[in-house]
């Protein structure tokens, strides 16, 4: 079968520390500090064999991810831009939805011919934090796409536990191609879901809410939160076709934040405005830039208002405390999207209507060219692109 794998160098950068973890498992904590020159190559490689609780399924689409494009690009020294877990080589992608071919004679909840998603976490389900009910921080966690071979294929070989049905959607949308593309989709919302509702706690509708970033994961967000009974939802979006994704999405205001700083406003400045001075009750940072985004997120800060940062970047910031101290406000850290019931509420959602994944898909690509997608991608324009293998 054909597979994108992707191979770079294990060169720490100098004054790096390889822990004791990264030595004893091959896995860099903070890829960018320890992978340089990467490539990335369509091979042929075997069909993935299954063990006696997994299932082996046939992609039928796959959405490329920002990390995708992470893990490709380099800074200045050659290194990959990713600051999260990694151990290469391995075949990318992680957000795809499939059809069960073969299942392990321990598997009881899945047959062949099953349209399922699953997650990328790969929770070992023994240690502490998942036995705590932490999933996502696992202290044996693989990933698919980053760790282990992902969904840049035609076939993948997972868990049946990390797997979940699509036949909500199967009846809602009568052609299994659109069920398809909105599978590859389930992933990234839950990512989004697991920001806004598990770790941030969501919020009580009427409230107040801002998204940072249209990429897949604050379009997906702008929907939840809509969907969720916020009374006003304002977005920030550098590129203008991913602002009228922003709008289809839900968001009530949309600004361009170059435009605004050029002008002489910031973009807190604006949120003061649209909510007569109260500040935000929610805001939710998924553009990766929190240089730049958190100074304005403070200002902005309501009452008991919070923070989710769920965007990636390899970036210090500071803090001013005391505004979060006088205006009784909290930051969330999220990572992953396992456990509390996110994937299945995410398929219900978009089952639903509630959610609507078909506006942000922006193009398709077939497997073999999986290459000029990431291209593509890393122009930062499209909402989701997708890479079908048939």
């Amino acid at each position: 079968m054909k597979a994108l794998v992707l191979e770079a160098k294990w060169e720490p950068k100098p004054g790096y520390v390889v822990s004791e973890f990264e030595k004893q498992t091959g896995k860099a904590v903070t890829g960018n500090s320890v992978y340089k020159s990467p490539s990335l190559t369509l091979k042929e490689v075997p069909v993935p064999k299954i063990g006696s609780k997994d299932v082996l399924l046939k992609i039928k689409a796959c959405g490329v991810c920002g990390s995708d494009i992470h893990m490709y690009e380099t800074d200045s020294q050659g290194y990959v831009m990713y600051p999260g877990l990694m151990k290469l080589p391995c075949a990318t992608g992680h957000e795809f939805s499939g059809v069960v071919q073969e299942v392990g004679k321990e598997v009881r909840d899945l047959k062949v011919g099953d349209v399922v998603t699953a997650e990328e976490m790969i929770w070992c389900g023994e240690c502490t934090p998942c036995r705590n009910g932490f999933p996502n921080q696992c202290e044996h966690l693989e990933e698919i796409g980053f760790t282990i071979d992902g969904a840049f294929a035609e076939y993948i070989a997972v868990g049946s536990k990390f797997c979940w049905k699509l036949d909500t959607l199967l009846e809602r949308y009568p052609d299994p191609e659109t069920v398809y593309d909105l599978g590859a989709t389930v992933e990234p919302t839950c990512v989004a879901y697991n920001a806004i509702f598990v770790r941030g706690g969501g919020f009580k509708p009427g409230a107040y809410a801002v998204v940072y970033g249209g990429g897949c994961i604050g379009l997906s967000g702008i929907a939840l939160i809509k969907a969720a009974g916020a009374s006003k939802l304002i977005a920030f979006e550098t590129v203008e076709a991913r602002r009228k994704l922003c709008t289809a999405m839900g968001a009530d205001y949309v600004f361009d934040p170059i435009a605004l700083t050029k002008q002489g406003t910031r973009p807190s400045d604006v949120v003061m405005d649209l909510t007569h001075g109260e500040g935000a009750d929610f805001q939710l940072e998924a553009a990766g830039a929190p240089t730049l985004t958190f100074p304005e997120m403070e200002r902005v800060l309501a009452v008991n208002g919070k923070i989710a940062q769920v965007g990636r970047a390899a970036d210090r910031v500071p803090v001013y405390l005391d505004q979060f101290q006088v205006r009784h406000a909290q930051f969330f850290g999220s990572q992953g999207h396992s456990g509390d019931g996110i994937f299945p509420n995410v398929i219900r959602l978009m089952a639903s209507g509630a959610v609507d994944n078909r506006k942000i898909i922006t193009a398709r690509f077939a497997l073999d060219q999986v290459r000029e997608a990431i291209k593509q991608s890393g122009a930062r324009t499209d909402g989701k692109i997708l890479v079908k293998p048939r």
